[in-house]
C-alpha cells in the first residue's frame, strides 16, 4: 500500500463508507454526522469517544491524503465530507464491504463478515468473501489483509485489515478465550462477590439489631 493510516482515519474512513451504502440518503456527511457514526456504541469495536476537534483534524489529514472530500452547495451552507477510498485504491465494491467492517470491528471470522456486511454488501456465499478476502491478500502493491493465527480452542481463523499497519495479536488464555476477554469477566465477578458480601454485612447488622 501507499500509505498506512491511523486508528482514528481509520474510524473515520470507514464511516463514511458504511454510511455511503448504508443510508445513502443522508450522505455525504455533515461533521456532526459523522462524528456520531465513529462514535456509534453498536457496531463498533473498540467503542471511541472522538469530539469535533479530534474529526476535522482528521478530516484534514485524510484531505491531505486523497482520502476524503469536502462537499458544498447543493442548497447546504454546512460543509459535508465524502470518502474517495474506492477510487484511491482501485477496489470493487465487495472490497471496500470487507475492508469497511474489519475497520469498524476489528478482526473477524469470514462468517462474521459476511453476516455484518449485509447492509454494505449482500454476499452470496462464505466462498465469496473468502474469495474477496483472497484478492485483498495478494494484491500488487502489497496485502490489504491478513490471517491471523487460529487461537486455542477456535475451528475458524480470522482476518484483519492492514491499512493501520501489521495488528497486534491478543494474548490469549489455555482456553482459546482472549485473556482481556477473561480478565474483564474476573473482575466483574469480584465486583459481584464484593457487592454480595456487602449484602451480607447489612443484614447480619440488622439481624444483630432486632436481638439488642
Amino acid at each position: 500500500m501507499d500509505l498506512t493510516l491511523k486508528d482514528v482515519e481509520a474510524r473515520v474512513i470507514a464511516s463514511l463508507i458504511e454510511k455511503e451504502l448504508t443510508t445513502p440518503e443522508y450522505y455525504p456527511l455533515t461533521l456532526n454526522s459523522l462524528k456520531l457514526a465513529c462514535n456509534q456504541k453498536s457496531n463498533r469495536h473498540p467503542v471511541v469517544d472522538y469530539d469535533d476537534n479530534t474529526v476535522l483534524s482528521t478530516i484534514d489529514s485524510l484531505r491531505d491524503k486523497g482520502l476524503v472530500l469536502m462537499v458544498t452547495g447543493g442548497g447546504s451552507r454546512v460543509a459535508k465530507y465524502r470518502h474517495s477510498f474506492r477510487e484511491h485504491f482501485q477496489l470493487s465494491e465487495r472490497q471496500v464491504a470487507a475492508l469497511g467492517v474489519l475497520m469498524l470491528r476489528g478482526p473477524q471470522t469470514v462468517g462474521e463478515i459476511r453476516g455484518r456486511t449485509t447492509r454494505m454488501y449482500e454476499f452470496e456465499s462464505l466462498d465469496e468473501v473468502q474469495q474477496t478476502l483472497d484478492e485483498l491478500t495478494r494484491r500488487e502493491e502489497g496485502p490489504y489483509v491478513v490471517q491471523l493465527p487460529k487461537r486455542t480452542g477456535q475451528k475458524d481463523v480470522r482476518f484483519a485489515h492492514l491499512l493501520c499497519g501489521e495488528p497486534s495479536v491478543e494474548p490469549v488464555a489455555e482456553n482459546g478465550e482472549p485473556a482481556s476477554d477473561r480478565l474483564a469477566e474476573l473482575e466483574e465477578e469480584i465486583s459481584t462477590l464484593r457487592r454480595d458480601l456487602e449484602a451480607l454485612r447489612e443484614d447480619f447488622a440488622q439481624f444483630r439489631k432486632e436481638f439488642e
